[in-house]
């Protein structure tokens, strides 16, 4: 009974991936605003089991869905970004972030400017769908929208609609709303608590209200005052957040976490911040808004406390201003518009509530620890933390770019030098320009310096190959590294027995140690050479269900051993944006008139034509005369079943 479920499920797998799959179909349609503006509307129908990944996807992500609109010659003008229906978010544990997509149906929206005579607007679409056991790959489909006549009214029913088939022959978040937002909240609320604690913030607190119970009538009045106080600071705040949303708006906000120059500059930005904490410096705002705002303090009632608390806002700004700036980055790159209004609401609320607290029991004030060097501290701290998470934004821009600048070696080299400076710090060994003479440490700072000292010391084996998940957000992914297993390490050296040295055009797959090509002709020149049958695996980067097997599947001993040892593995990624050699480019056969530019197009047509199929993970045994051993499987996650499949292909070769 066993030995017919595997075959049944071996057979279900090879079926379902013996054959073209377009589960989405594109239609076009376009609504008139104005005399000469335009809302051109895309409508994916995707059928049921698949989704289709959101135009907005964190780096390192699934491929996002990309709309290309031809202005042919200032004929017409794009105003604005797509916008696209909310969609589901999710967390996906193979690509460890929130992602967002769409099932059944999706409607994308761009709006347009007439400037010319012409009425029809060309566009293009790319997008990619998965399963829960398939992906395809990248896949464009031409768009076409029919204006309506100029004499038409403006805001008509929907008219022109027109169907597009997506011939798939190219293959495989918004952050949650909730869940993001609540967790940006938080951050910021406890960011505010750190203000609350830097020199600049904290003795103002005994003053502000004292100020407050000496100036009001009763002790009801005092109350009310430092209430409307705390409310002022809370409403300064959020306007700023609102400012910077309003200003970059959402679809610019969408696009922060993956633009170059965004994150070099949010890099140079937190870099000046922390430049600032540690002391080089400070960040001021011009005395002369401090002095005019405190005298429009004077005038009292509501709108003098309000311009109390602007006062305090602006007095304050060389402790605050490095931790509001990077929330507000932090937020902003979030892609959520909402974020750095949520932001400011949770750090104002923190800076807020002391006061109001505190005027409300004045008697809390004696149990305050009194101002002194400790604030320095804490500020430095800040500092420390400010200078490591500006790395991630440079290490953001390295990995877009791929300049392999900033590897995962560098990146943790770089963080176990600033947090082990960071310890040290807090022993007592390194003194910064603000600080007091130290005759002795706290049992609270040697505590903190000891975390620190453990957390530097967790990673140092990630300079090895260590997968570190405890941070595995903020360093670049394993696979981008100077040796895939740490530095000290070659693939020359980390080769196994039967690969003692590594041929041309092939390397070794972390963390499994396998001889791998990316090279079609290359790695069957060399199975030739060494007399071991090939396995092609069509995969893509942003495949979810590609990493699935290679961590779940592949892993296993009896598999392992087999990829490894009996066959030549040659990984033909259908997502490779890397560009053809100008000899390589030729012109597709799937799609006359267009021209194969890309290393993924190219293993994505030969992976259609020649095997039917366009979806992946799909895995071909085949022999020295490209012929196939076994019937190719796809996505097969019963560790049984595939290994059935690689023991059956590779005794056939041997016969």
């Amino acid at each position: 009974m066993k030995k017919l479920i595997l075959l049944l499920s071996l057979l279900f797998v090879t079926l379902g991936n013996s054959q073209i799959v377009e589960p989405v179909k594109w239609k076009t349609s376009v609504e008139k605003i104005s005399d000469n503006t335009y809302k051109l509307i895309s409508k994916a129908s995707i059928e049921a089991g698949w989704h289709l990944y959101s135009q907005n996807v964190p780096e390192d992500g699934p491929i996002p869905t990309t709309f290309m609109f031809d202005e042919e010659n200032g004929a017409f003008k794009i105003v604005g970004n797509t916008t696209e229906d909310e969609g589901h978010t999710v967390d996906d544990p193979v690509f460890e972030m929130q992602i967002k997509f769409f099932e059944d149906m999706a409607t994308f929206e761009q709006t347009v400017e007439v400037t010319g005579d012409k009425n029809t607007v060309h566009g293009a679409v790319e997008f990619m769908v998965c399963d829960d056991s398939r992906c395809l790959p990248p896949t464009e489909v031409d768009l076409q929208f029919n204006l309506f006549d100029k004499d038409t009214s403006p805001k008509v029913a929907i008219s022109n609609t027109q169907e597009v088939s997506a011939i798939s022959n190219t293959s495989d978040s918004k952050s949650s709303s909730k869940n993001g937002l609540w967790g940006i909240f938080f951050i910021a609320f406890f960011s505010g608590f750190a203000a609350l604690l830097t020199p600049c913030v904290f003795p103002m607190i005994p003053m502000t209200v004292s100020f407050f119970t000496k100036q009001s009538k009763t002790k009801a009045a005092g109350i009310k005052n430092a209430i409307i106080y705390g409310l002022s600071i809370i409403v300064i705040y959020v306007l700023l957040g609102i400012l910077v949303s309003l200003i970059f708006g959402a679809d610019a906000l969408n696009a922060l976490s993956t633009n170059v120059w965004f994150n070099i500059i949010f890099f140079i930005l937190l870099l000046v911040f922390a430049t600032s904490f540690l002391g080089a410096f400070e960040i001021m705002l011009p005395n002369s808004w401090a002095n005019k705002v405190d005298s429009q303090a004077d005038r009292g009632g509501l709108i003098g406390i309000f311009f109390m608390a602007l006062a305090l806002a602006i007095v304050s700004f060389s402790c605050t201003g490095p931790i509001v700036g990077t929330l507000l980055v932090e937020a902003a790159a979030g892609g959520s518009q909402v974020g750095p209004i949520i932001g400011m609401l949770g750090f104002s609320l923190a800076i807020a509530l002391p006061f109001a607290l505190f005027a409300a029991f004045p008697g809390w004030l004696n149990s305050l620890p009194k101002s002194g060097g400790w604030l320095n501290t804490v500020k430095v701290v800040l500092g420390f933390l400010e200078l490591a998470l500006a790395f991630k934004f440079l290490s953001n821009a390295d990995l877009v770019l791929q300049l392999h600048w900033l590897e995962r070696e560098v990146f943790i080299a770089i963080w176990i030098a600033i947090f082990g400076a960071l310890a040290f710090y807090l022993f007592g060994k390194i003194q910064l320009p603000h600080d007091s003479p130290l005759t002795h440490i706290s049992v609270g700072r040697l505590g903190l310096g000891l975390l620190v000292m453990s957390f530097t010391i967790y990673m140092i084996p990630g300079l090895w190959g260590a997968p570190l998940n405890f941070i595995s957000a903020f360093p670049p992914p394993q696979h981008y590294s100077e040796s895939p297993y740490g530095v000290g390490f070659t693939q020359l050296g980390s080769a196994s027995a039967n690969h003692e040295t590594i041929p041309e055009g092939a390397h070794l797959m972390p963390p499994h140690d396998i001889l791998a090509f990316n090279d079609y002709d290359k790695g069957l020149a060399y199975a030739k050479k060494v007399g071991k049958p090939v396995m092609i695996d069509f995969t893509g980067h942003a495949c979810v269900n590609c990493r699935k097997m290679e961590q779940n599947v592949w892993v296993k001993p009896q598999v392992l051993e087999k990829l490894k040892n009996d066959v030549i593995l040659i990984s033909l990624y259908v997502d490779d944006k890397r560009p053809l050699l100008e000899s390589e480019v030729v012109d597709s056969k799937l799609k006359p008139g267009k021209k194969l530019k890309y290393i993924g197009q190219k293993w994505s047509e030969l992976q259609t034509i020649k095997y039917k199929a366009n979806t992946q993970p799909m895995y071909v045994l085949m022999d020295h005369n490209e012929e196939n051993l076994i019937d190719p499987v796809a996505y097969t996650p019963d560790v049984e079943t595939y290994d059935t499949w690689l023991k059956k292909g590779i005794s056939n070769f041997k016969k």
